[in-house]
């Protein structure tokens, strides 16, 4: 396999790991400052929206790590649309700052008000926290969709390079 066809695969996913890393860090830290509220639990939320809130309370550590693993595959799925994307729109290629941020702000909406809503982990909108309300926001897109596109830019600009474009 040409290395310019395992790049972007590579690069998508990096980025998707750097993203994964940098939200679930910021989700445990805010919520664990804020509401005391342990590591654990945050991944127990996060498996809640597959198995339920009371399934994944009950399940311990097994719950978390079903947590961790379905947080970074939503990660990798969200660098991986993005990846998409980018390729077949040349846009965002040539304005991944303005991509990236319009990006991160649609991935705050979707994941907020249609797949946790639709999810089995019972949250409806928004929590009534202004605080983590605006962190979220801003986390998605520096922390989620930034280090998305600079990983899916990187892959596209060295493909770009060896072809001639």
């Amino acid at each position: 396999m040409p290395a310019t066809t395992r790049s972007l695969p590579l690069w998508t996913a990096i980025g998707g790991l750097i993203a994964g890393t940098l939200d679930i860090v910021y989700a445990i830290t805010y919520w664990g400052l804020t509401k005391h509220v342990p590591a654990q639990r945050i991944l127990h939320s996060v498996a809640s929206g597959l198995i339920g809130r009371e399934a994944a309370l009950a399940g311990g550590a097994a719950t978390a790590s079903l947590g961790l693993f379905l947080h970074y595959f939503i990660a990798l799925v969200m660098a991986a649309v993005y990846a998409v994307a980018a390729r077949k729109l040349d846009w965002m290629r040539r304005h991944p700052w303005l991509a990236s941020t319009v990006y991160g702000l649609w991935l705050f909406v979707a994941m907020n008000f249609i797949v946790v809503p639709l999810s089995r982990a019972g949250a409806k909108g928004l929590p009534p926290d202004v605080l983590w309300i605006a962190l979220s926001v801003a986390v998605h897109i520096a922390f989620v969709a930034w280090p998305i596109a600079w990983a899916v830019n990187r892959a596209l600009s060295s493909q770009g390079s060896r072809h001639g474009r």
